[in-house]
C-alpha cells in the first residue's frame, strides 16, 4: 500500500525572476514522522534560462537547497552553480592557452564559497601569428590576478550580490581588464561555484529573501492537479 503523499511548491529566491520553480512530492506527516524533516536538505537543479526566462542563459545551472518550509512552500537558498558540458566544450579550441584558477573566499554575510575560474587567451591587436600561447610566467601572473580579483569581488559582497554578478559575468570583465597588460583574454567566466560553509539558517532572513509567498509566480505547465493516491499497485 502506498503512503498518502502531498505536493509542495519549490520557491526560488527573489534574485531570480521565476518565483515557483517546480514541485516536489513527500509522504504526509504520520505519527512521529514529520514531512518537513524529509523536505529540508533536498537539493534540486534548475537552468538559469528557466529561472530568468532567457534561453541565452540556459548554459548555467543552479542548484537550490530547501532550508525551510512555510505551509506548502519550500523556501530555498543557493547551493551551487555550474555551466553545462556542451558550453564548456564549445569554448575549448586549438591554438590558445586555457588558464584555470580556484578561489576560496567568504562573503560579508558569512558564506564560504569555492569558485573555479576559466579564461582563454586571444590574439593581440594586429597580430598575424595564428597561435596565442601564453608563456608559463604569463600564466602564473594571470592566475594571480584572477585570484585577487575574485577574492576582492566576493569578500566585498553578500551572497545575493555574488549571484547577481554571475549572470552578466561582471567578474570575468574585471579579470580581462586586470590582465590585459599581461596577455589579452577572452571567454573569462566562473565555471563553477559552490557553498562549502554556510551560517546557521535564519528563518526570518530566509523568508525576507523570498518576498511575499502570495506571489505564485509563473505557472509551469497549465493548471497543476494533484494525482489521486492509489490504494494498490
Amino acid at each position: 500500500m502506498i503512503a498518502p503523499a502531498e505536493w509542495y511548491d519549490l520557491r526560488a529566491p527573489t534574485v531570480f525572476e521565476t518565483r515557483v520553480a517546480g514541485k516536489t512530492l513527500v509522504n504526509r506527516s504520520q505519527g512521529t514522522k514529520n514531512a518537513v524533516d524529509f523536505l529540508k536538505g533536498r537539493v534540486f537543479e534548475a537552468s538559469l534560462g528557466d529561472l530568468n526566462h532567457d534561453e541565452e542563459q540556459a548554459f548555467r545551472k543552479f542548484r537550490l537547497r530547501i532550508d525551510e518550509v512555510a505551509g506548502r512552500h519550500c523556501l530555498t537558498s543557493f547551493h551551487s552553480m555550474s555551466i553545462t558540458t556542451d558550453k564548456l566544450r564549445s569554448l575549448v579550441k586549438k591554438w590558445q592557452t586555457l588558464i584555470e584558477a580556484t578561489v576560496t573566499a567568504t562573503t560579508t554575510d558569512g558564506y564560504r564559497l569555492r569558485l573555479f575560474v576559466l579564461a582563454f587567451t586571444q590574439r593581440h591587436a594586429g597580430q598575424l601569428r595564428s597561435t596565442t600561447y601564453a608563456q608559463t610566467s604569463q600564466v602564473r601572473a594571470i592566475r594571480e590576478k584572477m585570484v585577487a580579483v575574485v577574492e576582492s569581488e566576493v569578500q566585498s559582497s553578500t551572497l545575493r550580490e555574488v549571484i547577481q554578478k554571475f549572470i552578466p559575468e561582471s567578474m570575468g570583465r574585471e579579470i580581462e581588464k586586470a590582465c590585459h597588460h599581461i596577455f589579452p583574454l577572452q571567454n573569462v567566466l566562473i565555471r563553477k561555484c559552490k557553498v562549502t560553509k554556510a551560517p546557521r539558517v535564519d528563518a526570518q532572513k530566509l523568508l525576507e529573501s523570498h518576498g511575499s509567498l502570495e506571489d505564485a509566480g509563473t505557472k509551469i505547465k497549465g493548471e497543476f492537479k494533484e494525482p489521486e493516491v492509489q490504494a494498490e499497485v
